[in-house]
């Protein structure tokens, strides 16, 4: 039987879940999804852009990952209401036992968006849309927000479907549908085309998906490597990947920063990626975990995205060996542009206790976990700051940094 897939995405997920919870709890008679309200980060600190925003928001042409002074200024009257991380990871939780209830297989690819395997259950629950419109509806009775639901037969198909026309819809996108349905969008609507992407394309003179879907690969290839046949056979409908749960072993932990200023020299960046990969690596330590990949990811100060990835010859928590691969990947992948926003993560781990070292590595993988284990202690004892690297000293940087942990969301870079 062919694979039918579910993608759902709450429909402006920050300030759906703020809104339902203030109206929930009587703080507010006004819904935020019914006037100019974003959801958005301290201003004072540089965290200030939108996260989130409301359909009269956007008409206002505010979009999400603009500054709040720039939203600001095409709506006085914008109401902003800071983010609530806790809150929102209540409500994906909510959302997500509602899909255990009907599916053996759930996805979650990001805090407001699941995939779900619809395959060989029509016998049980009817066809797929008619189920979906069930689900959708579930979901607004019960816990107060919307949803758009994208089915398929595979993942990359179902998560462009859940894209169109919103809020509160289900939409199909089929293979016979493609040529009908997602050819005519303009390039930078597919999915794992970024902006820098886009503009590459269009130098190309590729303007559309079906465009690129009809492009030569080996053309595409020359100006993208790898990336050029993976955006052609999304262009095409082409993915593989299954929906599988995101076990504990299989995810990532990662943190990031908004920095106060732009930053323009290497030295004060990789200081900065070593109170991220500080906090990381704890994190990673309590966990009992190792990990086996690193990447960094660079935003400039207008919001162009950067990123590399490693993987490392052997699984490691040692906060000096990660450092000085997130130090070796920063160097590939800063283009010397102005940096705002800086992460650090690792993934691939397994159990530190299944994990045989190499005889050569021991002696210093002794003293080097050791000396992050009692550093840990430390900390843990008496506060993240009553021992901290001396290059921190004099510097106006925070030797541990942060924000929210991303351990709890599982975002997948491809879908094939």
């Amino acid at each position: 039987m062919e694979h039918r897939i579910f993608h759902i995405d709450v429909n402006s997920a920050y300030l759906s879940w703020e809104a339902t919870y203030r109206m929930n709890t009587q703080i507010s008679c006004i819904d935020l999804r019914t006037i100019p309200a974003i959801i958005g980060g301290d201003e004072s600190k540089r965290h200030g852009i939108v996260l989130a925003k409301s359909i009269p928001a956007k008409k206002y042409g505010i979009k999400t990952g603009e500054s709040l002074f720039s939203a600001r200024q095409k709506c006085p009257s914008l109401v902003i209401v800071p983010p609530n991380y806790k809150l929102f990871m209540q409500c994906s939780d909510a959302m997500v036992d509602i899909f255990k209830e009907y599916f053996p297989l759930v996805e979650r690819y990001s805090v407001d968006e699941c995939f779900l395997d619809y395959t060989n259950m029509s016998h049980h629950f009817g066809s797929p849309i008619s189920f979906a419109h069930h689900l959708k509806d579930k979901i607004q009775k019960e816990l107060g927000f919307t949803v758009n639901i994208g089915i398929s037969n595979n993942k990359l198909l179902a998560k462009m479907a859940s894209d169109f026309e919103k809020p509160n819809k289900i939409h199909t996108l089929f293979p016979n549908e493609i040529q009908e349905k997602m050819w005519p969008l303009p390039v930078r609507d597919l999915f794992m085309v970024g902006r820098a992407t886009n503009a590459k394309l269009i130098k190309l003179g590729i303007y559309t998906i079906g465009e690129l879907a009809n492009s030569d690969p080996e053309l595409l290839y020359a100006h993208f490597k790898s990336h050029g046949y993976l955006i052609h056979a999304y262009a095409n409908g082409i993915a593989t990947s299954i929906v599988k749960p995101c076990s504990p072993e299989a995810k990532g932990i990662g943190n990031s920063t908004t920095i106060s200023f732009d930053v323009t020299d290497s030295r004060t960046a990789k200081l900065i990626l070593l109170s991220l990969t500080e906090t990381v690596c704890m994190r990673l330590r309590d966990s009992d975990m190792i990990a086996k990949m690193v990447s960094v990811s660079i935003k400039s100060h207008d919001f162009i995205s950067l990123s590399h990835q490693m993987q490392l010859a052997e699984s490691t928590d040692i906060t000096n060996d990660i450092y000085r691969a997130i130090c070796t990947l920063f160097d590939e992948a800063w283009n010397k542009e102005p940096i705002r926003h800086l992460g650090v993560r690792v993934s691939s781990l397994s159990s530190k206790t299944n994990t045989q070292l190499s005889l050569f590595d021991f002696d210093k993988h002794e003293k080097y976990t050791a000396l992050d284990e009692s550093i840990d202690k430390i900390r843990l004892r008496y506060g993240n700051t009553a021992i901290i690297r001396a290059s921190f000293l004099h510097s106006g940087l925070r030797p541990l940094n942060g924000g929210m942990p991303e351990e709890n969301y599982p975002i997948m870079s491809s879908l094939l």
